[in-house]
């Protein structure tokens, strides 16, 4: 009886399951669907009205749901069909922040939709012209996702959309000419995609925009293209490619200006501004890394409510430092690099608000004035012309700043309150000024008694010992200077011998054919009234002796030397042949010397000694990426070469504030997406900040150097081109392990010469030996038969095992998501068709992304 009892529960309960939940057919039922199928069960009950659920909101009758909010839901996967699609009165979707990589078929038939958020999820493909079923779409946003291929034309039926947001996908080619039908949009940001170019008309079309992002995109353009936006507040159109003047862009009620990152030219200190544009209004205003001349805008003494002011890396002419103490609400100053002479002004005190003051990179001169800013929290005057103490004010605030950087002047520094690191990083080229008795005002120490007696003791004593050791000084002085007087007349005796002069390396023979040494000039940029010939370079590598040579690369040898007045070189000597004449090779050196940017390593000068070209480089102390990621054990920095013998003698000056080395900072994931990110920075400088733009090509690691500050250093960029002998030869088209696929099969479609993508191939290589501490050829790839990093590495991505890859090294030290999604980048980069491939611009972007952030 019991067990018949029971039998006939269990049927009921079975028979009548669906009206315990939700009934077919309702969107009750469509969303228990969805959720249950996407795995999100514990945050809701079932048993309850559907519209008592989280993230669920409904109609008046409580009849069907108009409110579907997933965010950060967990959600993963592909949305099934028959689900979320069948909410015909939903009005508002936002399933953002999740892990999505498929939409449902059925859901581009939600026709009451007004609100759409999609984003931070990893949905790709191709977005479907069936967008243009959502006439009634108010805000939209699917950024930070996977989509590619062009966005659809079918964009034109959204007219009631005020809101669109694409950015931070993989869509191409131009904007559509169906954007023009979203007339009502007051918000556009289609930043960081690959979008080209954008239709006619486009400016004139929205006339109620007032935000607009297009950064980060490869558009080629110019500012009559966004004439009469009338409503326009705030553009932003960094990182692409638009020429000519900025002036049509000054126009209406606008508040941000980011133009950074193009290559706008012209004398802008020289035009006339439009009447209508307002610089009360203006409080973000960014010029930098363009082509710009002439003098600073006038008219910026107008701007009294900007906060942001970045000009930097223009082409300005040489200037004083321009008028800013009306500019009282200024937070962030970057006038780095705009050729400014004369005296930091005293009146940069005033701008009591200021947060980041960075003036390096120009010709700066005399005394640092008693800035007493409290609210700065980083100042950058590095290489200038500075001279004197740093004033006590200044020294004072140091210590509660985030960043600052003094280095590369003529200061001197009572450095008491500062730890060796700061020194060394901070300082660099400073000397110590502190008297024989330190300054009481920079100690913290009670007076003592008999202070006078105890001092005047001191001092006496103090003198004593300087006497003595002045005399010992200028008796070692006078030894090291006979010394190098006999090494110099030595050099000078032979170099009056006529040429050819033959020198020969492990791999390689080199000759310089002339006829004496003192009669070949050498060339430094920047400092051309000094008269430097062949001979002193041969002085400088002690005749190019093997016991200076730092390296052989594919171009030629490299040594290590000084020049006269201190210059410490790298001195790369070109052995392959070149079409160019003496005259076209000094041209493209000059212009090569001219390059400058913080991730590329500076050419100091060039000399021409009969067929061979010789590139002057400044030293970089660290090294490079290749030897530091797989020749030498990580952790142990070494030098190729002694030069502690008694016929070259260093002095160790102690006033001098000294680099420091690697020590094992490539064991975290932290420094190297730092070198992955200078790397990029690099290369989409040379990419889309020169005019024309200069294609590396041969990026690979030992092209990679680390400075004295660590700070990674492109080298060897526009030398493939003065030494190959045209586009097929094989010079111009990498190393071993870095050659795009493009270039080893002959029946691709693909250009046969080096672009941009070639290079971004070779940084993908450079990111995936970071990644994985494996060299690109030659190397132990476990499991897998592959000759080479790339084939290893993107097969395991393609069957989700990236994380099989990543250099023991560096695990735990970081994130493994961030290195997952560095993977993916480099996944990117090394695409079998070019195209496919990222511009540097968005590989920069797509790395700031992931930034490790200070642990």
């Amino acid at each position: 009886m019991g067990i018949g009892i029971l039998g006939y529960f269990l049927l009921l309960t079975v028979f009548f399951r669906p009206s315990l939940c939700q009934q077919p057919n309702t969107d009750g039922f469509f969303v228990s669907d969805f959720l249950q199928k996407m795995g999100v069960t514990k945050a809701h009950n079932f048993s309850a009205h559907f519209c008592s659920w989280q993230g669920v909101g409904c109609d008046s009758k409580d009849e069907n749901v108009v409110n579907l909010t997933a965010k950060s839901f967990g959600l993963s996967g592909v949305i099934p069909d028959n689900t979320i699609g069948k909410l015909t009165k939903l009005k508002y979707l936002d399933l953002s922040n999740n892990k999505l990589t498929g939409l449902p078929s059925d859901i581009w038939s939600l026709g009451s939709l007004k609100y759409l958020n999609l984003s931070h999820n990893h949905i790709s493909g191709d977005l479907s012209s069936n967008i243009g079923n959502f006439g009634g779409l108010e805000i939209m946003d699917f950024s930070v996702n996977n989509f590619s291929g062009k966005i659809p034309d079918a964009i034109s039926s959204l007219s009631s959309l005020h809101s669109l947001n694409l950015s931070k996908n993989l869509f191409d080619s131009e904007i559509p000419s169906g954007i023009l039908g979203c007339h009502s949009l007051e918000s556009l940001d289609l930043s960081e995609n690959r979008l080209t170019g954008f239709p006619n008309d486009f400016g004139s079309t929205f006339h109620k925009l007032k935000f607009l992002n297009l950064a980060e995109n490869e558009i080629l353009g110019k500012d009559s293209d966004f004439s009469r936006m009338g409503s326009i507040t705030h553009i932003n159109i960094s990182g692409n490619l638009f020429k000519g003047s900025v002036v049509g862009l000054f126009e209406g009620p606008l508040e941000v200006i980011d133009l950074s990152r193009n290559q706008f030219d012209g004398h802008i200190s020289q035009v006339n501004f439009s009447s209508s544009f307002n610089w009360s209004h203006l409080v973000y205003l960014d010029l930098s890394e363009n082509h710009l001349s002439g003098g600073i805008i006038r008219e910026l003494k107008n701007a009294r409510n900007l906060l942001y002011l970045n000009l930097a890396d223009n082409r300005f002419s040489y200037q004083e430092f321009p008028q800013t103490d009306m500019l009282s609400s200024l937070e962030y100053l970057n006038l780095s690099g705009t050729s400014l002479i004369g005296q930091i002004p005293q009146e940069l005190s005033s701008l009591s608000r200021l947060k980041i003051l960075d003036i390096s990179k120009n010709h700066l001169s005399k005394r640092i004035p008693p800035l007493s800013n409290r609210n700065l929290l980083v100042l950058d005057v590095s290489y200038n012309n500075l001279t004197g103490d740093i004033p006590l004010p200044l020294v004072e605030i140091l210590p509660r700043m985030e960043r600052f950087n003094f280095s590369y002047n003529n200061l001197t520094l009572c450095a008491t309150e500062f730890s060796p690191k700061t020194l060394l990083s901070a300082f660099i080229g400073s000397s110590n000024g502190c008297p024989i008795a330190a300054n009481p005002a920079l100690f913290h120490k009670k007076a003592p008694k008999h202070r006078g007696l105890k001092l005047a003791l001191a001092l006496t004593f103090s003198m004593v010992f300087l006497l003595l050791g002045l005399l010992f000084l200028a008796f070692g002085c006078r030894r090291k200077t006979t010394i190098w007087a006999v090494k110099q007349n030595s050099y000078k005796e032979e170099q009056t011998i006529s040429g050819p002069f033959s020198f020969q390396t492990d791999s390689t023979t080199w000759v310089a054919d002339v006829k004496q040494a003192n009669s070949v000039p050498v060339v430094i940029f920047e400092k051309p009234l000094l008269n430097f010939t062949f001979a002193d370079l041969l002085s400088a590598t002690s005749n190019f002796d093997r016991g200076t040579l730092l390296a052989e690369g594919r171009f030629g040898p490299v040594y290590r030397g000084f020049l006269p007045g201190g210059i410490h070189v790298a001195v790369k000597v070109l052995v392959h042949g070149s079409t160019m004449t003496d005259h076209e090779a000094a041209r493209e050196l000059e212009y090569l010397g001219r390059i400058k940017h913080p991730n590329l390593v500076p050419l100091t000068g060039y000399c021409l000694a009969g067929e061979q070209r010789i590139a002057i480089y400044d030293y970089m102390e660290n090294g490079n990426l290749q030897n530091l990621l797989h020749d030498l054990p990580l952790g142990i920095r070494t030098t190729t070469e002694d030069w502690s013998t008694d016929t070259w003698e260093e002095e160790d000056d102690n006033n001098s504030i000294q680099n420091v080395g690697s020590e094992g900072l490539l064991t975290t994931w932290r420094f190297r997406h730092k070198i992955a990110l200078g790397t990029a920075r690099a290369l989409a400088f040379l990419h889309h900040g020169c005019s024309p733009p200069i294609i590396h090509r041969d990026v690979k690691a030992s092209s990679v150097y680390l400075d004295m500050n660590l700070e990674p250093r492109l080298s060897d960029f526009g030398l493939a081109k003065i030494f190959g002998t045209g586009p097929e030869d094989e010079i111009t088209r990498g190393s071993p392990g870095y050659i795009p696929p493009e270039f080893l099969h002959p029946e691709s479609s693909s250009p046969k010469y080096p672009t941009p993508k070639s290079d971004v191939y070779g940084f993908g290589v450079i990111l995936f030996e970071l990644i994985t501490g494996k060299k690109p050829v030659e190397d132990d790839y476990p499991q897998h038969n592959d000759a080479n990093l790339v084939g290893w590495v993107r097969g395991l991505v393609r069957n989700n095992e990236g994380s099989r890859v990543i250099d023991p090294k560096i695990r735990g030290t970081a994130s493994q998501t961030q290195i997952l999604e560095a993977l993916k980048i480099g996944y990117l980069c090394t695409a079998e068709v070019p195209a496919k491939r990222p511009s540097m611009h968005q590989v920069v972007g797509l790395l700031k992304d992931i930034e490790p952030t200070q642990q």
